[in-house]
């Protein structure tokens, strides 16, 4: 039984810029995941697709960093001085409350190819969420499984490459059992190094489209099962 079965709470609305970025508002706290700052394209990036709009700039109580790759890190993104929690490990006091920043890798050879990864658990607006950011150790270990805990709502990779795959992030959907689940890091229009999402979609029975990049969870189906929310991209 997941942390909402008791509150029944829904007061959340997401907002996806692109690859990893969510801003995430709800009971009067905003918090920006993984912006990035496309000013600060490395060079290196030029022989690969990533033409996102740019995040925009915006207010926000909370920033959390996942890993220190250009497309998660855009920390100027993020106007004025908000709490920031930054690729580390901990159990952390935040203007969102406690954030659990758990310890994972961007790689299946723990870490040595791309570097350290946080997985992040915290609650806005009533909803207990996880987001994952660049997964990419071959599976979920028992230990991480275990921090993260109980959660409402999940948001994982799906596009293989420098990230778990499809199949995988749905063996690791399916072992967390969130209640609705949001897949990210994938290609699209915008990205050509990473799959599309349909092999991820094609995993479960029950997926919701938006026609935008932003929802209101209070618009999700609450059955109690499973449910996939797959929102468009940003429109430049």
């Amino acid at each position: 039984m997941t942390p909402m079965s008791e509150s029944h709470t829904r007061d959340l609305t997401i907002e996806w810029h692109g690859q990893s970025a969510y801003t995430l508002r709800g009971g009067g706290t905003s918090v920006l995941i993984d912006p990035f700052d496309m000013s600060q394209r490395p060079a290196g990036m030029s022989s690969i697709r990533f033409e996102y709009p740019q995040t925009p700039p915006q207010a926000v109580d909370l920033l959390l960093i996942t890993h220190e790759h250009f497309d998660h890190n855009g920390a100027s993104i993020a106007a004025g001085d908000p709490h920031t929690v930054r690729s580390t490990a901990g159990r952390l006091d935040t203007p969102a409350g406690e954030v659990v920043a758990i310890a994972a890798e961007h790689d299946p050879e723990a870490g040595t190819q791309r570097g350290p990864n946080t997985v992040f658990v915290f609650t806005v607006g009533g909803v207990r969420i996880c987001h994952m950011g660049d997964f990419g150790q071959s599976s979920l270990r028992p230990e991480q499984q275990q921090a993260i805990g109980a959660i409402d709502l999940l948001f994982i990779p799906v596009g293989g490459g420098p990230t778990i795959d499809a199949a995988q992030a749905a063996t690791i959907t399916r072992a967390l059992q969130p209640r609705w689940v949001v897949p990210m890091h994938y290609g699209n229009e915008y990205v050509d190094f990473v799959a599309p999402p349909d092999e991820f979609l094609a995993e479960f029975e029950s997926v919701t489209r938006f026609d935008t990049n932003s929802a209101e969870l209070a618009d999700a189906p609450a059955d109690g099962a499973l449910h996939v929310l797959h929102l468009a991209p940003p429109q430049a």
